[in-house]
């Protein structure tokens, strides 16, 4: 009977999700490292555990693998330590190093965590990505951008879902996000050629470093758009059609790239462009689950449960999916304005014109503060057969509906 520890620092609704995944799967043995307390352990979770442990820090690796190695003396052992958070993947890989469990290096780890590192890595391999530097002074900054041009990208080395990033189109917005970003010897700031294109996910499964599924998404606009411009609702669509031939480049770099920078077992996403001549481009590749309700519209597009096979995939090296029945898309909610939200505008011609297609929602809250994320205050789920009308229906439905502040 395989013993897990499933490492949670804390406990937010969507992390929550991952760890009932792998609590609920059959014939395990199952525990969960936090820095939250056990009473913050939702019910339903805390009585599928038979372990659950504190940490101060629980990116630290030297404690993570301490915790791991009392709770795995009131398991019987280790087989499997993980985590589904981007930030936890290399302090996890080191202390399973220290353990001698198996799972992902911490080299490996490191070529994804490090956005700097993999792009080197894929150069390496002759793989299609932005030019890119490490800058630890203004100096350095100025100069890449003579050398390249704007417009261009700065965000921190190791960050994930776009935050702290900044798009510069001019040497003044590139001094202002220098200011924010503060790059100095101990902290440097990557900086970016922008590509112009269509963005897209890329989502692999991977079984020891053989990738044996994939499936994508379209990003309307990019999310780099959506952060430039804070009242843009954006949408993720992914289509029905899997086996596109027209996306035949991009597995095959996709599987390249994965290969390269280390993949062992397990769902990584990458997100890349189709530039405006036709060619391929990596933006990043993260060895963890995909975010903005990728994972869900998979599971809606298969009917089928994406978290438990992910948990079943970590756990016991198996996946095997439905084939896909549906398109599906999320279109993210949110407003021109600051504040509080006050109203969401639009929702009765919404449902009247779309709510068939409507699979689920989470409709902004009134009276809460915005959010500074991409993915805005809410968001709906569709579906439908055909790819094309699950794309203007999400068109339509960021056309109809507004959500007002104060």
């Amino acid at each position: 009977m395989p013993k897990v520890i499933f490492v949670a620092p804390f406990l937010m609704p969507a992390t929550v999700r991952f760890a009932a995944a792998v609590a609920e799967l059959p014939g395990i043995r199952c525990a969960l490292i936090t820095q939250d307390p056990a009473v913050k352990v939702p019910p339903p979770l805390a009585a599928r555990i038979e372990v659950h442990h504190r940490v101060e820090d629980a990116f630290d690796p030297h404690q993570l693998a301490q915790a791991a190695r009392e709770v795995g003396a009131k398991l019987g052992g280790i087989d499997r330590l993980f985590g589904a958070l981007e930030q936890l993947q290399v302090p996890l890989a080191q202390a399973r190093e220290m353990l001698g469990v198996e799972g992902l290096p911490s080299e490996a780890a490191h070529n994804f965590r490090d956005k700097a590192r993999m792009k080197e890595v894929l150069r390496a391999h002759g793989l299609p990505c932005a030019r890119h530097a490490l800058a630890t002074s203004r100096a350095e900054a100025r100069a890449f951008a003579a050398e390249v041009g704007f417009p261009l990208v700065v965000k921190p080395p190791d960050g994930a879902g776009a935050k702290a990033t900044f798009r510069v189109d001019s040497p003044t917005a590139l001094e202002e996000a220098l200011s924010v970003a503060g790059p100095a010897p101990a902290q440097a700031v990557l900086i970016e050629e922008f590509m112009v294109g269509d963005e897209h996910s890329f989502e692999t499964v991977t079984i020891g470093g053989e990738p044996v599924w994939y499936s994508f998404t379209r990003y309307l606009p990019t999310p780099l758009e959506a952060l430039h411009n804070p009242w843009i609702q954006w949408c993720v669509l992914l289509p029905r059609e899997r086996e596109d031939p027209r996306f035949a480049d991009i597995r095959e770099v996709g599987y390249r790239a994965l290969k390269a920078l280390g993949m062992t077992t397990g769902l990584s996403h990458m997100e890349w462009f189709r530039r405006r001549d036709g060619s391929v481009a990596i933006s990043e590749v993260a060895a963890r689950p995909p975010g903005a309700q990728i994972t869900t519209l998979m599971s809606v597009a298969h009917e089928w449960d994406l978290l438990a096979a992910w948990a079943r995939l970590m756990v016991f090296g198996e996946f095997d999916p439905p084939p896909r029945k549906w398109a599906a898309g999320a279109a993210f909610l949110r407003g021109a304005g600051r504040g509080r939200v006050k109203n969401v505008l639009g929702l009765d011609q919404a449902q009247k014109e779309l709510g068939p297609l409507v699979v689920e929602a989470q409709l902004p809250t009134p009276g809460a503060q915005k959010s500074t994320s991409y993915e805005g205050d809410g968001y709906v789920l569709l579906r439908h057969q055909d790819t094309q009308a699950v794309f203007h229906a999400l068109m339509r439905l960021v056309s109809l509906i507004r959500v007002e502040y104060v």
